[in-house]
């Protein structure tokens, strides 16, 4: 017989706050289940040019400050941003990115440069999963590449080389005509050139100069959407 005075363990599932956390991971799974799984398209056309403006900035200085972590983070929040995508899949989004942009820093040549398209095509795939508008992939994640390379080569190319490449990746996405992405297209290269000015200095971009580059992008998200017709 046992020995009354000896007290039984008490199960795991009596424990405080067992059902709590059982619960909590249940839900957790089921949202990144769903997240990862189930089809969701939005309008590419429809996003905060403000809060992209403001994002890509963040991404900008975190990639001068070399914090790739936090760059990483920035990159995903500005992909839900702009192309709506639901927030785990915004992070496999961000790594294709990520791996694209790692390979083409990596290359020396033409031929280098041309080792980030795989990954730059199999990400703009999974974008155009997510959005309702068609886009020929291929030659948008080819003009995406062309421009890297334009703004990379600045001994060989000007700004206005870099904006007319923008002009044409954002064309190709949109399917519209080149000449409505004149505006936005020379704000952002001037972004850039702001972005790559401020970086020369010893001690790097300023706060004033990163406030300067906001309202630049500021401005050129703000006509994209102007054109793209978007919503608020």
């Amino acid at each position: 017989m046992a020995d009354p005075s000896l007290k039984s363990t008490p199960s795991y599932r009596t424990l405080p706050g067992w059902w709590f956390w059982r619960t909590t991971l249940v839900a957790l799974l089921l949202w990144i289940t769903i997240d990862l799984l189930v089809p969701s398209r939005h309008s590419i056309r429809q996003f905060d040019a403000k809060e992209v403006a403001r994002l890509e900035t963040a991404m900008w200085r975190s990639y001068y400050d070399k914090n790739p972590a936090l760059l990483f983070w920035q990159l995903a929040g500005g992909l839900r941003q702009q192309f709506h995508a639901p927030f785990w899949r915004s992070f496999g989004l961000a790594f294709l990115a990520t791996k694209a942009a790692f390979a083409f820093k990596e290359g020396q040549s033409q031929a280098d440069y041309q080792r980030a398209l795989p990954s730059l095509i199999t990400y703009y795939e999974a974008i155009q999963k997510l959005t309702v508008e068609r886009f020929d992939v291929k030659k948008v994640a080819a003009l995406e590449l062309d421009w890297w390379i334009i703004h990379r080569q600045r001994d060989r190319y000007s700004y206005n080389d870099l904006a007319t490449a923008l002009e044409k990746t954002s064309a190709a996405l949109y399917n519209q005509p080149i000449v409505q992405f004149t505006a936005y297209a020379r704000l952002r290269a001037d972004a850039m050139r702001l972005c790559d000015e401020a970086g020369r200095p010893p001690g790097g971009a300023t706060e004033a100069s990163w406030h300067a580059i906001e309202q630049k992008l500021d401005l050129a998200w703000s006509s994209l959407h102007k054109v793209v017709g978007g919503a608020d």
